[in-house]
């Protein structure tokens, strides 16, 4: 065997024995949300990786190929820790502009969960069902700390998910709930009311088929006087706010909703690299090299440059020369090495090319497509969550840390303006558009 297979095959015969210890950072389990707030959440699951130390540098080694990025440097049972990051101000601090901070329930007890921003000061938030009360979206005013009943959620017979995907604009708010009623399929049905309140109403029932391989659908959006959603699988589909049958986007038979009118496919591990303008029909195709892996907003492809490197290992055998067993699965014939060649973030036409912070998680979206959130390790190796600003290189503490069983709650995601989190009895609401 070469050096490296060597290595390899050490590490994953010692693996079967013990179990490696990784930062915390890669231990927690983080919760997220939808780009659009969803009012449930959902648990991304952090996989921790055989981690070699080959020349100074930690790889990640992953035998199902699924690959994993590089780590700091640790010795192979995790005894050695890196030096704390020098963490950066409170957000408060550093952009006190943007954040307001308001009570994480209604006057009335129960808990909300942001959606978007109606306005410069008007938060729209949604009460959940899950604590077994009616359902009802509300706006909450940023300036006066005051609560308006906007519309209750209208129950539904039937299997029923809870209300999803709230968008707004032209004074309409819509989103849409998947039911499945006897002797009927499954559909998403889209509601509308008006920002100002009143009665909802449906809009139109979305066939939606087998949910599990095909999806639900997403991309809400308020456009004029229609609505535009596309199927999770790909394909945009358009219907009167009045109400009637949706109809297939010219053109965007296979594609996904950026931010309307900018539709994108997906590619593999290039994700919206190539847009289309469904009202003018321009095109915007961005500048890759063969190495590079990408999530593209409008404007800027944010990614990393890898390299894959597949290695033959001999499968490890106990005293007895019986196969040792990986787990539950059996160990594997070849092992795939990702390495992080660089980290990056530019214009779709190859211009303004900077690098990205090396804890950045490539996929996770950008927003406004400049802000960037980042985990650093702070004292006694806590994971520190910052939103790093790559126009003007300033970070900020979003004061984000691990709560119980070290589960770490993650600020919405999104191409947005919005950015909500809970911290103890408070909500912090960012409104990146006021950072000049």
């Amino acid at each position: 065997m070469t050096d490296l297979e060597d290595k390899l095959s050490h590490v994953l015969s010692g693996a079967a024995h013990r179990a490696p210890q990784a930062p915390v950072g890669l231990l927690a389990t983080v919760k997220t949300r939808h780009r659009r707030r969803r009012a449930r959440t959902a648990a991304v699951r952090a996989a921790v990786a055989v981690v070699l130390v080959a020349g100074g540098v930690g790889t990640a080694v992953s035998g199902l190929g699924a690959s994993a990025e590089p780590q700091p440097a640790v010795s192979a049972t995790g005894e050695a820790e890196p030096p704390p990051d020098k963490i950066p101000p409170p957000v408060e601090k550093v952009w006190p502009q943007a954040v307001h901070k308001i009570p994480a329930r209604l006057p009335d007890g129960r808990a909300y969960y942001p959606q978007l921003l109606l306005d410069d000061r008007t938060l729209l938030v949604m009460t959940s069902a899950n604590d077994g009360k009616r359902q009802f979206l509300w706006s909450y005013d940023l300036g006066t700390g005051r609560p308006r009943k906007i519309a209750e959620i209208p129950p539904t017979k039937g299997s029923a998910i809870f209300a999803d995907d709230v968008a707004a604009g032209g004074g309409n708010i819509v989103w849409w709930a998947s039911y499945k009623e006897a002797g009927s399929p499954r559909v998403a049905r889209i509601w509308t009311v008006p920002a100002a309140g009143g009665r909802p109403r449906p809009v139109t029932d979305v066939p939606l088929g087998n949910v599990m391989k095909q999806g639900h659908i997403d991309g809400l959006t308020v456009t004029g006087s229609d609505v535009v959603f596309a199927y999770e699988k790909g394909g945009v589909y358009r219907v009167p706010l009045s109400g009637g049958s949706p109809q297939p986007v010219k053109g965007a038979e296979r594609h996904h909703i950026l931010q309307w009118p900018w539709v994108g496919v997906h590619h593999g591990k290039s994700v919206f690299r190539e847009l289309l303008n469904v009202e003018t029909g321009e095109r915007r195709d961005a500048v890759l090299k063969a190495d590079e892996e990408v999530r593209c907003g409008v404007d800027r492809c944010a990614g990393v440059a890898v390299r894959y490197e597949t290695v033959k290992v001999e499968r490890p055998r106990d005293r007895s020369g019986k196969e040792i067993k990986c787990g539950t699965r059996r160990c594997p014939d070849t092992v795939q090495i990702q390495t992080i060649l660089r980290r990056f973030v530019r214009d779709r036409d190859g211009s303004h090319e900077r690098d990205l912070p090396s804890t950045f998680q490539k996929g996770d979206d950008a927003g406004l497509e400049r802000f960037f959130k980042v985990m650093l390790t702070g004292p006694g190796n806590q994971p520190v969550l910052t939103l790093y600003d790559v126009d003007t290189g300033r970070s900020a503490d979003l004061g984000v840390r691990p709560g119980g069983k070290e589960a770490m709650a993650i600020p919405d995601g999104g191409l947005d303006r919005l950015m909500t989190y809970p911290i103890k009895d408070e909500m912090y609401v960012l409104d990146l558009a006021a950072i000049k």
